[in-house]
């Protein structure tokens, strides 16, 4: 059996009735609990009783303990701490208030003119919210994805090193260019495809090398990029148009389009080559319009003077003579003596420009004099 004798003893302390004194029964006038409250009595007071006059001790820890009860709701149903509900009641208020902070924040959805908010209900496709302020189910019943569909995003080929292509002459070109996109179907981008960034970039480098492969090393490096950017930026359009991707390809732009580094050099001099060859080319066609239109000039000048000698041949003639020997005897050195039967001294060399006596040393001749023909 469990002793139960040490148990009464402790019970003992906490009740009103006086313990025995541990120092013996003790008489007096004091009564119960040896001693009274001015010390007199045969023995000392029990220091387990309560003092003289049934005043309580104050409160101590115990008294924290009961307080921290009585907020909790315990304590035999008490009040708790004053101005807030207690127990049960406290407990519902916290709860609600984050519910309903749940429902605010995942119920309303302001959208950007920029964004489409894409609302699916219990994981399926549900409805597209347009820019402004939007209001759905609160979430797990309903959530919003919001998507920017004006941004331009840029795709650049190579990310290092270089990027060599097979061309159609069977020449190898290193190619660095550009793609820039944006979404036009938020709904299609969203469920159609994966990984959009990863699509664009496979389906751009195989629309590159299948337009370059057509394309000679001359075009490809020259006046053929425009031709290339606008075969290729179609040819991307129409292979994600097929997989209904949402996306719109806004433009190709080639950065770099050169021979390898290895042949860099050498393909340098074959260009200025054909360069030097394209500029003589341009200066030979140029002289050869010069040509032809002075021809033209001559033709048309030879069929109004065949008009006018139809009219009268024998004026037409003489005028013609007269002024072809105009031009011919207008470039050479010409002397003149009218005196008959007078030779006089002409300084032939000097009038020739090959030294000999000058004119203003030589004697006197008669009158000359030089000019055109009469």
């Amino acid at each position: 059996m469990v002793n139960l004798s040490g148990w009464r003893g402790l019970a003992g302390i906490f009740k009103n009735e006086a313990p025995k004194s541990p120092w013996g029964s003790g008489g007096g006038s004091g009564g119960n609990g040896g001693g009274s409250g001015n010390g007199g009595g045969s023995g000392p007071r029990n220091p387990w009783s309560f003092p003289p006059g049934g005043k309580r001790p104050r409160p101590g820890a115990s008294s924290l303990d009961e307080l921290l009860k009585r907020a909790r709701g315990g304590g035999g149903g008490g009040p708790g701490i004053p101005g807030l509900p207690s127990g049960t009641r406290l407990w519902s208020l916290v709860i609600g208030a984050l519910l309903l902070v749940w429902v605010l924040f995942t119920s309303i959805h302001p959208i950007g003119p920029r964004e489409r908010g894409i609302v699916t209900t219990l994981g399926s496709y549900s409805t597209t919210l347009t820019p402004g302020v939007r209001f759905t189910l609160p979430a797990p019943l309903q959530l919003v994805d919001v998507i920017d569909v004006a941004n331009i995003r840029t795709e650049n080929f190579p990310t290092g090193g270089e990027n060599l292509m097979l061309t159609g002459d069977q020449n190898i070109v290193d190619l660095a260019y550009s793609v820039r996109w944006d979404i036009s179907s938020a709904v299609d981008y969203k469920f159609q495809i994966a990984k959009p960034e990863d699509t664009v970039r496979a389906t751009a480098e195989s629309a590159m090398r299948a337009i370059v492969a057509t394309t000679s090393l001359n075009e490809a490096i020259g006046q053929g990029r425009s031709r290339i950017e606008g075969q290729v930026q179609a040819s991307i359009q129409q292979i994600l148009d097929q997989y209904h991707s949402g996306i719109r390809i806004q433009g190709v732009a080639i950065q770099k389009a050169a021979a390898p580094q290895a042949v860099d050099e050498d393909f340098k001099q074959v260009t200025a080559a054909q360069q030097e060859a394209q500029a003589n080319k341009n200066n030979a066609n140029a002289y050869a319009q010069q040509v032809l239109a002075a021809a033209q000039g001559e033709a048309a000048e030879f069929d109004k003077i065949y008009e006018q000698y139809k009219a009268a041949p024998e004026v037409t003639r003489r005028r013609l003579y007269y002024e072809t020997m105009e031009q011919i005897l207008s470039r050479t050195n010409k002397t003149i003596v009218e005196a008959p039967g007078v030779t006089p001294y002409l300084p032939l060399p000097a009038m020739r420009g090959g030294g000999g006596t000058p004119a203003a040393e030589a004697p006197a001749q008669p009158r000359a004099q030089t000019g055109a023909p009469r």
